[in-house]
């Protein structure tokens, strides 16, 4: 049987519920694995070991999607916030700047988890595109675990802030796109033609503005208890210092 027409993906249902468990069972070693790196001769040994892990599953799908028997003008351009999120994981856990690790922990945490949730995915193991979604959607949101739970790199204000305005800056470009080219990246020009969450948001364009004011209030939701706990440390100024890398983090 082809591997890539194999068989159809079913929304929790084995294969489904699989990934699921093992996306559970992968949180708190990634935790502990943060934790263990704080103190080491060379903490970012291991983040660049998980960069090059996200690497390995997204630039072969990207490939795989641009062979012209897989491509489509209106679902393969890299232009989906996944793809950005993947980009801004490798260079979070690269560089360990505040900028890509809250772009991780915002979009990995919230939107990403989505995709685990509720799967755009037809095709089933073991179809590469099965393996590649998986292993994208997996180490995202375990790289913003390792980063914040792991390695301590917290959130802070001015994190929330530039992570809102990143993800305004990209819903404009992408929405003028594809106003342009006739396609929907982002379902922020039309719903999906099959049922999601946002069919209980009601109809374009109240729909695209709820959802922003929700993720908005979330993120903030997840700044809030950082900020707090930083407050409550006593910690001289605004700042301190980061103990993996020496960047500066803190209540802003």
């Amino acid at each position: 049987m082809n591997p890539m027409t194999a068989s159809t993906f079913v929304t929790f249902g084995p294969s489904h519920l699989l990934m699921l468990a093992l996306f559970a069972a992968g949180i708190w070693p990634v935790v502990l694995l943060g934790r263990a790196q704080r103190a080491g001769a060379d903490p970012r040994r291991v983040s660049r070991w998980f960069a090059f892990a996200i690497m390995g599953f997204t630039i072969p799908m990207q490939l795989v999607d641009f062979m012209p028997s897989q491509f489509s003008f209106n679902t393969t351009l890299p232009l989906q916030l996944c793809d950005f999120a993947w980009i801004a994981a490798v260079l979070a856990l690269l560089t360990h700047h505040r900028f890509f690790v809250a772009l991780t922990y915002f979009w990995g945490l919230v939107l990403t988890t989505q995709g685990l949730l509720t799967p755009w995915l037809t095709a089933d193991f073991p179809n590469p595109k099965y393996i590649g979604f998986w292993g994208m959607h997996m180490l995202i949101v375990w790289a913003a675990i390792y980063l914040v739970w792991g390695l301590g790199l917290r959130p802070a204000w001015h994190d929330y802030a530039t992570t809102v305005a990143t993800t305004l800056t990209w819903a404009v470009s992408v929405f003028t796109f594809n106003a342009i080219t006739g396609t929907n990246y982002g379902f922020l020009n039309h719903k999906p033609s099959s049922g999601s969450v946002l069919d209980y948001l009601g109809p374009w364009p109240s729909y695209v503005v709820i959802e922003v004011v929700i993720v908005a209030t979330v993120w903030a939701l997840m700044t809030w208890p950082w900020v707090v706990a930083h407050r409550r440390q006593n910690l001289p100024g605004h700042t301190t210092t980061s103990p993996v890398t020496g960047a500066t983090s803190g209540a802003e």
